[in-house]
């Protein structure tokens, strides 16, 4: 299955949540699922959601349960920013090797991104980048909180522009609270039918299965 990578409207809108959900459903239906976190900032003492991820992925496929979750980033910095502004010295080909080395291990890899897609790594070059080099599909995650809808809006319009392949489910887990007034009736009207967690993981997942199929 093509590598998926996990970004989100924001930072703290649930991507960790959404993957945590996805190694479980992917597990479930019989794939060998991976997981990387090619960067994390605000980085104390251990990567703590590359742990979250490492923890879940451990109980499915052993290759993993005999990493650490630093051998599941390409970087770690302390500073909880953008990678361009929490530290220097990043380099493409190690995330790029990094990217290639866990892919072996598994059917399926999941990518946790940092932040959202406009989020730089360099000057001149943002996460939805390190997306479309890696040529993995992607995943929006959205808030369900008031001001979502720009931001989906915006987060959508940039994928297509940079014709990359994506899905996109709203985060219902932490936010439910004034959704159904201040933002579903807009998302009904304009995409009809839209995908929630965590109610709605297992279309999620069987649709990404489906559009792998097919591709």
């Amino acid at each position: 299955m093509k590598p998926l990578f996990i970004t989100a409207t924001n930072t703290n809108v649930g991507k960790t949540y959404t993957t945590l959900r996805l190694i479980d459903a992917l597990s479930k239906r019989g794939y060998r699922v991976g997981v990387f976190k090619p960067i994390e900032t605000g980085v104390i003492d251990e990567p703590q959601d590359a742990q979250k991820l490492l923890e879940s992925v451990s109980k499915h496929n052993p290759y993993f349960a005999n990493l650490t979750p630093k051998d599941i980033t390409a970087y770690t910095f302390r500073l909880p920013a953008a990678p361009f502004c929490a530290g220097e010295g990043i380099k493409l080909e190690v995330i790029f090797a990094k990217f290639q080395e866990l892919s072996r291990e598994c059917d399926t890899l999941l990518i946790e991104g940092a932040g959202g897609l406009m989020v730089p790594i360099f000057k001149e070059y943002f996460m939805i980048d390190l997306i479309k080099d890696l040529g993995a599909k992607a995943l929006l995650v959205t808030s369900s909180k008031l001001g979502t809808i720009n931001d989906t809006m915006l987060s959508l319009e940039a994928l297509k522009h940079r014709a990359i392949e994506h899905e996109w489910v709203v985060n219902l887990h932490e936010e439910k609270e004034h959704f159904t007034s201040v933002t579903q009736p807009f998302f009904d009207a304009y995409f009809g039918d839209f995908l929630r967690l965590p109610e709605d993981i297992d279309r999620l997942v069987e649709r990404l299965i489906r559009e792998n199929t097919q591709g």
